[in-house]
């Protein structure tokens, strides 16, 4: 491995990226902990009877938001300390009001499943965030929520902030979700927790399934039918520990880097494989990826293996409409192996991509335009044309930490240096990034 390429120690603090062109990734590749697991452990682990201990937890600001969320409403949480945490729970009803707006930050999973969570309480709250989430629509998730009976305001446009005031009773509803997503249906699924009756959430495509997984671990009976997620109200939730596994949203990364770039050999142990997040590895390998599952075990009620992944030549392919649900964080990693591979790479399905941090969609397609890549965005995906060599530019990430990273990973193949700016978001989900892919062989510094 080689390293030393300006990485300091204020990376979490710097807003650009130069990463100069070439080179490979070699060796073994440790990422942060699965963030969506970590949010849910300390949500569960709060409204849980008993303490529940916490190993692997991801140290990024999203899941450090949904912690200091609930002690702000009274909960005794130790740590994190080297990815230890300690959930003293105080029951589904032992939360106090906070005293002031809880603050999500940019984490829009800790808006939308709090507000689930948050919807059967018996005080009034606030969940507020930074200038980028305050921009990211909430409608779909209040929807539901009013329709079993919570009273809550949004901005308009259903923009944040939310305003959740105290209601006699929620019920429980039987919701089909208008497009595939798991914040939206682990919201509902939350709020059923507090409903009369039984909840059921009716899923178009399958979603990330940790929401059901951790409840299941808690004691709740969760139980699915076809496309169908059900639970009755007034279940009690019993602590338990939980083992978060690596990131494979992280992991993604590294998995299109180690593809594009030949020479390149890479092992990411203890990586979370849960079949409803394995979108990327199965894309990559129709495209032609050498990725390799070792070592597959269950930790924690979570599948995880160790990942090994080389280069090889990927190609171009039509992306099969029922892997975009399950992969749809790792799109942005994705268009960078497309515009690597050879011929065209048809992607559809995937609108849920224009309201995640950025418009995702067409922040990718300005950037692969901008380093000389055929990229054409469409109302729900993306055409772009593989193969043509990609030049050095400035990249604007418009602060999405998976753009940012996305574009470090292109550089491997570039002719030029790639810069990249406003990256400081990047330590919402991934801090230490760039040590990280330093050490692997990157030649990424911070500005």
């Amino acid at each position: 491995m080689r390293g030393g390429h300006g990485w300091n120690q204020t990376d979490f603090m710097t807003q650009t990226y130069r990463i100069e062109p070439g080179g490979f990734l070699n060796g073994l590749v440790r990422v942060p902990g699965d963030k969506s697991i970590s949010h849910r452990s300390i949500m569960l682990g709060a409204i849980a009877d008993g303490v529940t201990e916490v190993t692997g937890f991801l140290e990024g600001e999203d899941a450090l938001a949904t912690m200091n969320a609930f002690r702000a409403m009274g909960v005794c949480i130790e740590g994190p300390l080297q990815g230890k945490v300690t959930v003293h729970g105080v029951g589904k009803y032992g939360l106090k009001a906070p005293i002031q707006p809880l603050d999500c930050g940019n984490s829009g999973t800790s808006m939308r499943l709090l507000a689930g969570l948050l919807a059967g309480q018996r005080f009034s709250v606030t969940l507020t965030g930074d200038d980028s989430l305050r921009k990211r629509p909430m409608e779909r998730v209040v929807r539901p929520l009013r329709e079993m009976g919570a009273q809550v305001a949004s901005q308009a446009n259903g923009l944040p902030p939310l305003v959740l005031d105290p209601v006699s009773k929620l019920k429980g509803i039987h919701y089909a979700l208008p497009m595939a997503s798991a914040q939206v249906k682990s919201a509902v699924l939350l709020a059923g927790l507090y409903a009369e009756g039984e909840t059921s959430v009716i899923e178009p495509e399958p979603t990330r399934d940790h929401t059901e997984r951790m409840l299941r671990a808690f004691g709740c009976a969760v139980e699915r039918e076809g496309n169908v997620i059900r639970l009755s109200g007034g279940a009690e939730l019993t602590a338990t520990p939980i083992h978060v596994p690596a990131d494979i949203s992280s992991a993604a990364f590294f998995l299109v880097g180690a593809s594009i770039a030949p020479g390149s050999d890479v092992l990411l142990p203890d990586v979370g494989i849960n079949p409803t997040r394995t979108g990327i590895i199965d894309i990559l390998k129709l495209m032609g990826a050498n990725i390799e599952l070792q070592n597959q075990r269950v930790m924690g009620g979570e599948p995880v293996a160790d990942i090994r992944v080389r280069h090889a030549q990927l190609r171009g392919i039509e992306v099969p409409e029922n892997l975009v649900a399950l992969a749809i964080d790792e799109f942005p990693s994705l268009f960078i192996a497309a515009a690597h591979a050879t011929g065209r790479t048809v992607v559809t399905g995937a609108e849920e991509l224009r309201v995640k941090e950025s418009d995702r969609i067409q922040v990718m397609a300005d950037g692969l335009r901008n380093l000389g890549v055929s990229a054409t965005s469409t109302p729900d995906g993306m055409v772009i044309e593989g193969g043509a060599t990609m030049g050095g530019g400035v990249i604007e990430s418009h602060g999405d930490h998976r753009v940012a990273m996305s574009f470090a990973m292109a550089a491997l193949r570039a002719t030029g240096p790639i810069i990249i700016r406003d990256c400081a978001n990047v330590a919402t989900s991934f801090p230490g990034f760039t040590e990280l892919a330093s050490r692997a062989g990157l030649g990424i510094s911070c500005q």
